[in-house]
C-alpha cells in the first residue's frame, strides 16, 4: 500500500507535489487543498509582509469538540502509555489515529483545582480554587466555595460562538452560594447548555467503604464527643445524687440529650453523606437522590449518545467528564473478575468499553471526521487507595508519586490524546512539555474566539505543535502548586533539549522507605510532614524522568545557572498573582444545611424522577 500524508508544512506546495511524482504518495483532495490553503497564505504573507498562524494550516470549518476526562487514572494504567496487561483497546485507538503526548500535565494533583484550570487555562491559585490549610478539594455539594462566577470557562466562549455546550459526569466544582437553589457555581452558569451528572464527585463514601474521605473522620469525631458529654453528664449526676457538686437538673439533663443527638449523629452520619453528595441531576432539576449506582454508567452512556444525536449537525463542545476511577469503583457486573488488577482494573476496563461506546455513536452518526476528540486524565493515580495487600488506586507507572503528592511526576503527569481524522497526523508521539491548561486556547482558537485579554491564561495554543508546525512547546516554565503552595517548577530549556525539575518543597513519606504517605489519605501541602530543601532538590526529567538521582552542584556542572534561572521565573510567575478570596478553606467549604440540594423537604431527600435503561 502506497503511504498516505497525513500534515503539511507551510508553504511546501512545491515539495509536496515533487515528492508525490517521486514516492507514489497519494493526497486526498482536502489535503491538497489545504496545502495549497497554507502555500497561497505563505505567498500573502511575503508580500505583505505578515507572518501567518498556525490556525491558517487548518480547515477554516469549525470542528466538533469531545472532551474525555478520567477520574484518578494513572498514566501507567493504559496500554499506549506502557501497561501491557490491562486492556484498553479504544483509548489506545485513539492514541494510534492521533498524537500522543507524553510530558502532559495537570495543573494540581487533586481534582478540583485541576478541573478548575482545565476549564479556565489558569492556575487554579489564579482563580482561588486552592486552600491554604489541608482542604485541598471541595469537601460537600452544600459549601459556598466553588468556580466564581467572574472566571471564563472554554465553554462559555465556544457557547457565544454559536456551540451546543454540555458536560456530562462529574462536576464537584461548586453548586451553591446562598440558598439551596441559587445554583450560582452550577455548570449553566459557566458556559453550558446541557448538564447531566453529579454536581459533587463519587466517593467511597457513596457506597458506605472502608476507604473513607468523609465519614470514618465524622464518625470517630462524633463518637470522640458523644463520650465526652456522656461522661460530663455523668458526673453531674454522681455529684447531684452524692451532694458533691451542687447543681440543678439543667445542665444535667442538657448535657445527656446533647450526648444521644451526637450518638445517633455517628450513627446517621454515613447515611447523610449519601444523600447530601451522591446524587445525579438534570440541569438544574435533582433526578436521583440518592444514586443508583449500578444504573449510573448505562445512565452516562444513554446521555452521552442522546446529545451527540440531537447536536450532530454541529458544533458542538461535550465534556464527558468520567466518574471512572474513582472509589468506590462501581463496575457492571459483566466487567466485574475479567480483568488482571482486581476490581480497580475491572473499572479502568469498563471505562475504555465507555470510550468505545462512544467512538461507535461518533461512527454511527457521521461524526468522526468533523470531531477532534482529547482524552485526558485529572491527575495522576492514587497510591493511598489502598486496603491489605489489594491496591484500589492508579499505577503512575516509572514516575514517582502519584494523586495529592505536590510536584512529583506521578500525580501531575497524565495521559494526552488528540485525535481528528485527516487534520492531526495519525501516530504522532510528542515529548514536549504540554499542559491540561492548553486546551482552553486551543479549542477557543479552533472555535473561531478569542482567548480573554483581561486575565493572565497560562496555557498555551497546542495547534502548531499538534499539527507539526512548530518543534517545541511554548512553555518554558510549568509551575506546580500544592495547595497555594509552590512546591516545584520545571524549565524546558529547548536550546538544550533538556527538561529540568527543581522542587522547592517535598512531602514526607511514610512508613520511612515508602512511596507514598500510607495511613493518610493524601499527602499534606505544609507542616511538619513536608520537608523545605536548601538547596532545592534538581532533577533532569530528560534523563531521569523517574526522578531518582538527585543532582547537586558536584555532579551537574550547570547546577547554581539552571537555580537561579528557575528562581528568576519564579519570582516572575509570583508578580503576576493577585490576591483572591480562598473558595477551599474553610469558610467555604463547611457544610450548611441550608445550602444543601434537596429534591424533598430536609432532610428527607430522596426522589427517582426518571426512570432510565433497565
Amino acid at each position: 500500500m502506497r503511504p498516505v500524508i497525513n500534515r503539511c508544512a507551510p508553504c511546501s506546495l512545491d515539495l509536496m507535489l515533487s515528492q508525490a511524482a517521486s514516492e507514489g504518495i497519494v493526497f486526498n483532495s482536502w489535503q491538497i487543498r489545504l496545502c495549497f490553503r497554507s502555500w497561497l497564505a505563505g505567498m500573502l504573507s511575503v508580500l505583505l509582509g505578515l507572518v501567518p498562524s498556525a490556525s491558517s494550516n487548518i480547515s477554516t470549518s469549525r470542528p466538533n469538540i469531545l472532551l474525555l476526562m478520567a477520574d484518578d487514572l494513572g498514566i501507567g494504567d493504559i496500554g499506549c502509555y506502557g501497561n501491557n496487561t490491562m486492556r484498553t483497546p479504544n483509548i489506545d485507538r485513539l492514541a494510534e489515529d492521533g498524537v500522543k503526548l507524553t510530558q502532559h500535565i495537570s495543573a494540581a494533583s487533586l481534582c478540583t483545582p485541576s478541573r478548575a484550570a482545565f476549564l479556565t487555562g489558569r492556575y487554579p491559585v489564579r482563580s482561588g480554587m486552592v486552600s491554604s490549610i489541608g482542604y485541598r478539594v471541595l469537601q460537600w455539594t452544600g459549601a459556598s466555595g466553588g468556580l466564581p462566577t467572574n472566571e471564563t470557562t472554554f465553554a462559555k466562549i465556544l457557547k457565544e460562538k454559536g456551540y451546543a455546550t454540555g458536560l456530562i459526569g462529574k462536576w464537584h466544582l461548586g453548586l451553591n452560594c446562598e440558598s439551596a437553589s441559587d445554583h450560582c457555581h452550577h455548570p449553566l452558569h459557566h458556559g453550558f447548555d446541557h448538564f447531566y451528572g453529579m454536581p459533587f464527585s463519587l466517593m467511597g463514601d457513596c457506597a458506605h467503604w472502608e476507604l473513607s474521605e468523609k465519614r470514618v473522620n465524622l464518625e470517630q469525631k462524633l463518637n470522640f464527643l458523644f463520650q465526652v458529654l456522656a461522661l460530663v453528664a455523668l458526673t453531674l449526676v454522681a455529684g447531684k445524687l452524692t451532694h458533691l457538686i451542687p447543681v440543678s437538673w439543667t445542665p444535667v439533663i442538657w448535657s445527656a440529650l446533647w450526648a444521644v443527638l451526637l450518638l445517633a449523629g455517628s450513627y446517621f452520619v454515613g447515611a447523610l453523606i449519601v444523600h447530601a453528595d451522591c446524587l445525579l441531576m438534570r440541569n438544574h432539576t435533582i433526578t436521583e437522590q440518592p444514586m443508583r449506582f449500578q444504573k449510573t454508567t448505562p445512565l452516562i452512556l444513554q446521555e452521552v449518545a442522546s446529545f451527540l444525536k440531537r447536536n450532530k449537525h454541529g458544533p458542538f463542545l461535550l465534556f464527558v467528564s468520567f466518574l471512572h476511577v474513582h472509589i468506590p469503583l462501581i463496575t457492571m457486573e459483566n466487567f466485574l473478575g475479567k480483568s488482571l488488577h482486581g476490581l480497580y482494573g475491572d473499572n479502568v476496563e469498563e471505562m475504555d468499553w465507555m470510550v468505545g461506546q462512544i467512538l461507535d455513536t461518533l461512527d454511527m452518526e457521521g461524526l468522526t471526521n468533523s470531531t477532534l476528540i482529547y482524552f485526558t486524565s485529572d491527575h495522576g493515580g492514587s497510591l493511598e487507595n489502598q486496603l491489605g495487600r489489594t491496591q484500589y488506586g492508579g499505577w503512575n507507572g516509572i514516575y514517582k508519586g502519584g494523586k495529592g503528592m505536590g510536584g512529583w511526576e506521578g500525580g501531575i503527569r497524565v495521559p494526552g490524546i488528540f485525535r481528528w481524522p485527516g487534520v492531526l497526523p495519525a501516530g504522532q508521539v510528542i515529548g514536549e512539555p504540554t499542559s491540561l491548561m492548553d486546551v482552553f486556547p486551543t479549542v477557543v482558537q479552533l472555535a473561531g474566539g478569542e482567548v480573554p485579554q483581561d486575565r493572565v491564561i497560562d496555557g498555551q495554543d497546542l495547534l502548531p505543535l499538534l499539527l507539526g508546525t512548530a518543534q517545541h512547546s511554548d512553555h518554558e516554565f510549568l509551575m506546580h502548586y500544592c495547595e497555594g503552595f509552590l512546591h516545584a517548577a520545571r524549565w524546558h530549556q529547548r536550546d538544550k533539549g533538556t527538561t529540568w525539575k527543581v522542587h522547592f518543597v517535598t512531602p514526607v513519606f511514610q512508613p520511612e522507605g515508602a512511596g507514598a504517605c500510607y495511613g493518610r489519605k493524601v499527602c499534606p501541602c505544609f507542616g511538619e510532614k513536608v520537608l523545605h530543601h536548601d538547596p532545592p532538590l534538581l532533577f533532569d526529567l530528560s534523563r531521569d524522568p523517574s526522578e531518582t538521582h538527585v543532582l547537586t552542584p558536584a555532579s551537574e556542572p550547570v547546577f547554581y545557572q539552571v537555580m537561579e534561572r528557575v528562581q528568576r521565573a519564579v519570582r516572575e510567575h509570583q508578580r503576576t498573582l493577585s490576591p483572591v478570596p480562598l473558595q477551599l478553606d474553610r469558610l467555604g467549604n463547611i457544610w450548611r444545611p441550608w445550602l444543601q440540594p434537596c429534591c424533598g423537604p430536609f432532610p428527607l431527600c430522596w426522589c427517582l424522577r426518571e426512570d432510565g435503561p433497565q
